[in-house]
């Protein structure tokens, strides 16, 4: 297969073109255009469109002499990126921030068939595109198996080879994305390296006698809350409906939680319209609760049926 996942190609025999989103086989791929459809279609029935897609970063990097004072140990990331082009891909990177050169292989893992995916050198404070996958059909991921040698000619301590195995899910991209060394874009970053943690009996007694610590102090909330999904969580695309209310109605205790605490005479929540599951949840939450005085629609005007102003005493 001479295509590869994010290679921007045009259709031999229709006037069509977009990104390879899916290697399907040896013979066929999937190919999404700019209305976000994939297509299905034979690898000999497109071809490559030139000066489009993603530069070559296979020419080998010289070595980086690291002054020994400078010299860095740890920092081995995985990043994985969304394709600024193609949505629905997102690429594997490995971020070197270590003073190391590193002997890097990568296999995959599924239903007991592993598969080399990535062999090669990066180098110190370097980065390499290593697989590319599409986050649609993170369910469907193999496991990952990443095996890394450290090396350098400086005189160094001798540093154990480095295997480090995932199974993604979900939650693993429930955070924040975060600016990626030296590539400059927004990702989900992975340290492999992270040092263990060595727990101190002593200090571990110590802390059974140290009183309660106080409770963090409860910021005052907005008059207007927004309880869709999408400004809740940034993973909602793997969520079920009983998962996405939950999520909604515990913001929203804590919403109100913090309103009764500040003394807040009044506050709004936006639910939307939708099959009304949340505002009915709400209206009986609300209709329990002691600290508040009333409840009802918001404007109408502002949020048609799709919000709640709630007066607390």
């Amino acid at each position: 297969m001479k295509y590869k996942l994010g290679d921007f190609v045009r259709f031999v025999d229709e006037k069509m073109e977009g990104y390879v989103t899916r290697i399907i086989d040896d013979q066929m791929i999937g190919v999404t255009g700019d209305d976000d459809f994939e297509i299905p279609v034979l690898a000999n029935k497109v071809t490559f469109v030139h000066g489009r897609g993603e530069e070559s970063h296979d020419e080998e990097a010289p070595q980086i002499k690291i002054p020994e004072g400078e010299f860095k140990t740890t920092g081995v990331h995985i990043a994985i990126i969304p394709d600024v082009n193609a949505n629905s891909l997102v690429h594997f990177y490995l971020v070197n921030e270590t003073s190391y050169q590193l002997l890097t292989a990568l296999h995959t893992k599924q239903q007991k068939q592993q598969k080399g995916e990535y062999a090669g050198i990066i180098e110190p404070q370097a980065v390499a595109k290593i697989y590319s996958s599409k986050l649609s059909d993170l369910q469907l991921w193999p496991s990952f198996v990443f095996q890394i040698v450290f090396y350098t000619k400086q005189a160094q301590p001798v540093k154990e080879p480095l295997q480090y195995s995932e199974q993604f899910k979900a939650k693993d991209f429930a955070g924040a994305k975060k600016t990626v060394p030296y590539l400059k874009q927004q990702g989900w970053l992975i340290q492999l390296d992270e040092p263990e943690i060595i727990i101190d009996p002593e200090q571990l007694k110590e802390s059974f006698f140290r009183p309660a610590q106080e409770k963090q102090e409860i910021q005052k909330p907005a008059t207007e809350i927004d309880l869709h999904i999408e400004q809740l969580r940034e993973d909602y695309h793997f969520l079920g409906s009983s998962e996405i209310l939950a999520i909604q109605i515990s913001h929203f205790n804590k919403a109100l939680e913090a309103a009764i605490v500040h003394q807040v005479h009044e506050i709004t929540f936006i639910h939307g319209t939708g099959n009304g599951i949340l505002r009915h949840e709400l209206h009986k939450l609300l209709a329990k609760n002691q600290k508040v005085k009333t409840f009802m629609d918001a404007q109408k005007e502002k949020f048609g049926y799709g919000a709640t102003k709630v007066f607390l005493k």
